[in-house]
């Protein structure tokens, strides 16, 4: 199967260079550029992408407002680019529904491998990754930035939904745990693990692992630790 992707970048070097890459793949297509992220949507409407890449700083529309809009309408996945690895930015794509991030250097194996693994329904971020960003973006405060698509609200009630094994399972990606170390405290199969972690995100609405990390910290089942004193 082909994967179909939009790419999205004010830089057109940095656009066109991505694009090439990823058209080289024999299993990678890209369907369409944009130079703003208002473009971008209107490419992703246009095309049905499995994928959109787009970066953080636009004009017109940023990356953050092009990524709520693509994943509110739901059937594709974006990755966002973005220069540094952790800023101000990478918080609100979290809540926006972005599944993953890349460095814009990233080495072009890399990048079509992230392509991959974002189209078969994964997380871009390895879960001790995530849990970092979530950890500093939660420090900051749920008010740093605009209400997302899936993964606030209802507080603790929400995971009412849950069966305790579900619970459990939720609680130990909001730590960081892949689901190898999840099988293990959970003496199951990894399989197993994989149906607790799929029912997870169908009972909450939610569209990968990361969103999953964000909501353990938005209902109180995972806390920041307090800094040291002194």
């Amino acid at each position: 199967m082909t994967l179909r992707v939009v790419v999205a970048d004010d830089q057109e070097l940095v656009r066109s260079g991505f694009a090439m890459i990823l058209d080289a793949q024999p299993d990678i297509e890209v369907v369409a550029e944009a130079g703003d992220g208002a473009e971008a949507v209107a490419a992703v409407r246009r095309h049905a992408p499995d994928v959109a890449l787009l970066d953080i700083r636009m004009p017109v529309m940023d990356g953050i407002g092009a990524c709520r809009e693509i994943t509110a309408a739901g059937g594709c996945r974006v990755v966002m680019l973005t220069t540094f690895d952790i800023d101000e930015y990478v918080y609100e794509a979290l809540r926006a529904g972005a599944s993953g991030f890349l460095l814009k250097d990233v080495r072009r194996d890399d990048l079509a491998h992230a392509v991959r693994v974002v189209a078969r329904g994964d997380s871009l971020l390895a879960p001790s990754v995530a849990r970092r960003l979530v950890e500093q973006y939660t420090r900051q405060g749920p008010a740093a930035g605009p209400g997302g698509a899936g993964a606030g609200g209802g507080g603790a009630s929400r995971l009412d939904v849950l069966t305790a094994r579900e619970r459990e399972t939720l609680l130990m990606l909001g730590r960081g745990l892949s689901n190898a170390e999840i099988a293990s405290r959970m003496t199951v199969s990894e399989h197993t693990v994989k149906t607790h972690v799929g029912n997870v995100l169908a009972k909450l609405g939610l569209r990968d692992r990361i969103q999953a990390v964000i909501c353990a910290y938005e209902t109180g089942l995972v806390t920041v630790p307090a800094p040291p004193l002194g």
